[in-house]
Parts: C-alpha cells; structure tokens; sequence
C-alpha cells in the first residue's frame, strides 16, 4: 500500500491510501483514521485504518504535499555512497551528519525553488526512512524495526553556499529545496532493500544510478549512530545520502537552471518530479 499527504480538490490538507490512480482519505476530510500521516503513523494505525465511508479522489486532481509535511526533526546524510566518496574526496570514518528544516519541503509536481543568490543548484536523489518508533541508543540490530516506511527525497543543494562555512547547512536549506514524495511505502511492503534501484534524471537525462546496497553506512548503522546523540521519534525523517554523479562534480560541472526537470525513481516507490524555477524570493 502507498500512501500520500495532499491538499484535497478543495484546498485542504490531508492524507490518504494510493491505489492505482486512485486516492481514498483516510484524514480529517474523509475516513477520521488520524489528522496527518504523521500522527497515524505515531498511533500505529495505518495496518488497521478503516476508509469505509471515504472520499476518493484521482490523483490528478489532489496537490501533493510532502510525505511528512512537519517532522519534527530530518536529519540528513552526506557522502553515503562509495562512488560518491570517490567523485568527492571525501570518505568519512563515521556519517556526514547535517540538518535539514521542515519548511523547506515541497512534494512531488512542486517547483523545485532556484534561489537567485546560488549558481551552483544541484540535484542529490535519495532514501528517506520514517521512523515508527522511539529510537535512543537503539543497536543496529534493532535498526530496521524502528522504520515505519520508506519514501524519495531530493535534497536539492545550493553547492556555493554548501562551501561558504563549515557547516552544509547553508546551502542545504533554502526554501522550496527539499522534494520529498510522492508516497510513503510501509516497510511491510518494501522488501528487498538492497537490491532496490535509484535513478535520477535530469531533462530524461540519467545522471545517478545505484543501488540502495550501495550505501557506505547501511540504515541500521545510520541509526545507531545518530540515536546515539538524538532521540529519534515517530514521524521523524532520515534521508541517507546521495549516489555519485551529482552536477558539482561533472566535468565540467553541471548545474540546474531555470525550467530543468529532475526526476528521482525508486523501485517500488514512484517517481519524484519537480521543474525547477527560479525563485522569486
């Protein structure tokens, strides 16, 4: 089952289950399962949520919102692939950790914000795992069985303010950057992990393509390492690192301009697409 967070044909926010085109309200404007995805996923209600009774809309005719429109923290990965390191330079001991905020989300079909002071606008397709449970000092061992499911972010960067301090958060958190959609998979319908495909295209272009087996520090790693400093909560976000072929470090580099599409895919979980335009900010 695949599920979405929207603005309903009237304009207001909700969330619902994805069939085939098909979007039935499970929110406060349909079936009353729970106000958000998040708190539904905080409840632990989705495997029993009821729509008898609810609305259903084409997907054509909703506004996506990202996945989880209000985490409470999203915490980022840097350099988590090894083509990635390889293209970079960079090949860290323990995870690149940088911080991403929640108001700087756009779901899928969104415009993807060009700000006007970077000329360095990149794209980075990734994993986004949302948590279902309290995660403090949980083990690796224990990793997976916090994740309450899966979804594709592009954590879009303004490369040059990336560079300006030591810190990434500059350049990682401009309005209208971070895509996050368009569905939220269960973990109990993404299987095979490892072997799942994730491939970014830009204008039909392919410029990343690997497999989610490819990451450095796997999610249960990632886990334990930042649930070490941080107490992850339900609804939490963790996006775990972007694939070599990134624009920064073409030859010569490449990077988003006004009226580019990039698309980021992953086996089982759709496609996220955004045009990108230039920001009016």
């Amino acid at each position: 089952m695949k599920y979405a967070s929207y603005l309903n044909p009237a304009g207001v926010a909700t969330w619902g289950s994805v069939e085939d085109g098909a979007v039935t309200d499970l929110g406060p404007t349909g079936a009353g399962v729970a106000d958000c995805l998040r708190s539904a996923i905080q409840a632990g209600v989705l495997a029993t949520a009821s729509s008898d009774g609810a609305p259903v809309y084409d997907e054509g005719g909703i506004t996506f919102l990202p996945v989880i429109p209000d985490p409470g923290k999203i915490i980022c990965v840097g350099t988590n692939y090894a083509a990635h390191q390889a293209e970079s330079g960079i090949a860290p001991a323990i995870p690149p950790i940088f911080t991403r905020f929640a108001d700087t989300q756009i779901g899928h079909l969104a415009p993807a914000r060009l700000p006007a002071e970077t000329e360095q606008f990149d794209w980075e397709g990734e994993l986004a795992i949302v948590i279902g449970a309290e995660v403090d000092h949980a083990p690796a061992s224990e990793g997976w069985s916090k994740v309450a499911g899966v979804a594709i972010y592009n954590d879009l960067s303004a490369r040059d303010w990336q560079r300006k301090s030591g810190q990434w958060t500059p350049g990682k958190n401009f309005p209208g950057t971070g895509a996050f959609g368009p569905y939220f998979v269960p973990m109990s319908d993404f299987d095979d992990i490892e072997a799942r495909k994730l491939v970014t295209r830009v204008n039909g272009e392919v410029r990343q393509q690997a497999t989610l087996g490819d990451m450095v520090f796997g999610v249960p790693e990632l886990l334990e390492f930042i649930s070490t400093w941080t107490v992850l909560r339900p609804g939490d976000v963790v996006v775990t690192g972007t694939p070599g072929g990134v624009g920064l470090f073409m030859d010569p580099p490449t990077f988003l301009a006004d009226g580019d599409v990039v698309e980021v895919e992953i086996d089982g979980l759709g496609v996220l697409r955004n045009a990108v335009e230039l920001s009016a900010r």
